[in-house]
C-alpha cells in the first residue's frame, strides 16, 4: 500500500524529492492532484513502511 509522504506545488520540486527519495533506496512514486485553474499540486507517495524514514529524509533534505 502506498501512503502520501508530501505533496509539492509544483513538478520540478515533486521530481526533485523523489530524486532524493530515491537516491537513499526508497522507490517513490508522483501522482497529480488538484489540478486548478493555476496551480497543480504533486503528491509523492511511498511504501507505508518506508513511509516514516522517507519523512525524515525530505525533512533533513530541506533543511528541517
Amino acid at each position: 500500500m502506498l501512503t502520501v509522504v508530501y505533496v509539492a506545488q509544483d513538478l520540478p520540486a515533486a521530481e526533485r524529492l523523489k530524486g532524493v527519495l530515491e537516491e537513499e533506496g526508497i522507490m517513490a512514486t508522483l501522482r497529480l492532484v488538484g489540478a486548478g485553474k493555476h496551480r497543480k499540486y504533486y503528491e509523492i507517495l511511498v511504501s507505508e513502511l518506508e513511509a516514516e524514514e522517507a519523512q525524515d529524509i525530505l525533512c533533513r533534505s530541506m533543511g528541517s
